[in-house]
């Protein structure tokens, strides 16, 4: 017979590094399945925050629009081409909602103005290293005359959107070519969803 763990004991805490990337070491032990506690560990998070993101949906014309972009971690991690094909997300800022964050950066990112949003997840992206927690969405968009290259320049970023054919969007889960987990969750909640959602949304005109 096992407990269901449920304390954590923090005995110390430091920061490590404090620059874009906020990183803390603690020191601490947590309850057991078996009872009782561990021992001390030494465990590193980067703290991130919450961000949010948003796969844009045109449900009559049954296409999704797709940013791509240079990403230094997948560069890093020898990736064959670190650009990549992605959602449009970013952080929530203070006094932000998510909600008001992803159609921020859809404008930002993309030059689209998402007029309905559709919860699809919230979920921690890597919980044994990051307290990164995302909120993602499907926003419903027109994406005729949507396309071309974004981004804030003071940012540093440069960013090509474009808008798929549902069906070509989803082929891309099939060929390795999606590579991130909040466009492949949104992808696979849309395969399924689709066709209700774009039901609803058009109901509603």
């Amino acid at each position: 017979m096992t407990s269901d763990p449920r304390q954590v004991q923090v005995q110390h805490q430091e920061a490590v590094s404090d620059g874009y990337l906020k990183v803390t070491r603690y020191q601490l032990r947590h309850e057991q399945y078996a009872g009782g506690w561990t021992d001390t560990l030494s465990r590193e998070v980067m703290e991130r925050g919450e961000v949010a993101a948003v796969l844009p949906f045109d449900p009559a014309r049954q296409e999704v629009l797709l940013i791509e972009q240079f990403r230094v971690g997948a560069w890093s991690a020898q990736w064959p081409r670190p650009w990549l094909l992605e959602c449009v997300a970013g952080i929530v800022e203070p006094g932000e909602s998510p909600e008001e964050m992803v159609r921020r950066e859809a404008r930002e990112e993309a030059g689209c103005d998402i007029t309905v949003l559709e919860p699809v997840a919230r979920y921690f992206s890597t919980p044994g290293a990051c307290s990164e927690k995302v909120d993602l969405f499907c926003g419903r968009v027109d994406t005729s005359g949507l396309g071309g290259i974004h981004g804030l320049a003071e940012e540093g970023e440069d960013i090509r959107a474009s808008v798929w054919p549902l069906g070509d969007a989803l082929e891309l889960l099939d060929t390795g070519r999606i590579c991130n987990s909040m466009t492949l969750i949104a992808l696979q909640w849309l395969a399924r969803y689709h066709a209700d959602l774009a039901q609803k949304w058009l109901q509603g005109d």
